[in-house]
């Protein structure tokens, strides 16, 4: 194998590439094998009831598990974009409205934790600030494994409350937002150019739980990038602030490698604007525009772009959201050319 010469490793970031196209298409055969192990059981099992060996019920569930596997291919072969192979960093920052916006946020927070432990993802919080009497005011968080990006591209925009507010005295009906921002993890195959001069650091005592170090030693970091956008001309900012460990040098690093994973959707979502323009009948999606409404007393949860949705309000918040997702990515993602990445 190639793998073995060790003429193979002499360029590691070229050997990381390869490797992680070898691991793919492993991941691709063992699911194929599952699938045709799967099939093969139902087979078994229609032959086995017709004999009276078995139910139909034990045939209805080996159906079942045969159906929910070609779907997840077909849900999984969606996803060629580089990028979608992809972890993610997810950011959730609270609207206008106080606590009542910070719940809200909190409230998405737990969602996408639920489901990203449901799909058996890596978690990680890299910063945290809480709200003032309730919820979170903002949230940054790495949710690392295959496809994370993927699924959670189309969670990119603002999220809309619609419930009777337990902070309201007169129990009125309120409306709140929180906006959700999805960002695909790079890793060192990817190149980013970053100059040294563009971005300053700062360094601060981290907040919250945490221990004895927590407010007595400056651990967390704060990177500030300021760059040229290359259509308006004008100085833009990134910040980005990680808390996530009680070592300096590993917040740097990790704050580093999420300026390097912004400055890749910077130019990700440049030629998506730019493949979108050429593309028809398709509805124009907008970063940061409303796209779902949560709303509880009606038991209803809407996604504006798809028209997708459930009365399963529970559920949703519990991180039930893989039909959105679902609904999300067969309306927009069928026609994308996979050469567009490359």
């Amino acid at each position: 194998m190639r793998t073995q010469d060790p003429v193979f490793w002499e360029d590691t970031k070229r050997a990381e590439a390869q490797m992680k196209i070898v691991k793919e298409l492993k991941k691709w055969i063992e699911l194929y094998g599952e699938l045709h192990a799967a099939t093969e059981e139902l087979s078994l099992a229609y032959e086995y009831v017709r004999e009276g060996v078995v139910d139909e019920a034990e045939v209805d569930s080996a159906y079942a598990r045969a159906l929910a596997m070609v779907e997840n291919l077909e849900f999984r072969n969606m996803l060629r974009q580089e990028a979608d192979q992809m972890s993610c960093i997810l950011k959730i920052n609270s609207g206008a409205g106080g606590t009542e916006s910070q719940d809200w946020a909190s409230m998405l927070m737990r969602m996408y934790l639920r489901w990203a432990e449901a799909n058996k993802y890596r978690i990680t919080i890299n910063n945290l600030q809480e709200g003032d009497e309730a919820g979170i005011k903002t949230v940054t968080m790495q949710i690392e494994g295959d496809y994370a990006y993927g699924y959670l591209k189309g969670e990119n925009g603002v999220h809309r409350l619609v419930r009777v507010s337990p902070y309201n005295a007169q129990g009125k009906r309120m409306t709140s937002f929180a906006s959700v921002f999805a960002t695909p993890l790079v890793d060192d195959t990817i190149e980013i150019d970053i100059n040294p001069a563009d971005y300053t650091w700062d360094t601060f005592r981290s907040g919250g739980a945490g221990g004895q170090n927590v407010n007595k030693v400056e651990t967390g970091v704060r990177i500030r990038y300021n760059y040229k956008d290359p259509d308006t001309g004008e100085t833009r900012e990134i910040l980005i602030e990680n808390t996530e460990s009680r070592s300096q040098l590993d917040n740097r690093e990790n704050a580093m490698r999420l300026l390097r994973s912004m400055l890749y959707d910077l130019a990700l979502q440049k030629r998506m604007a730019e493949q979108q323009k050429v593309e028809a009948g398709k509805k124009k999606i907008e970063w940061g525009s409303q796209i779902r409404s949560y709303v509880f007393d009606d038991r209803r949860v809407k996604d504006h772009r798809t028209n997708y949705q459930t009365s399963d309000v529970s559920g949703v918040m519990d991180g039930k959201i893989d039909g959105f997702i679902k609904a999300y990515l067969m309306e927009f993602t069928g026609g994308e050319d996979s050469s567009a990445e490359k």
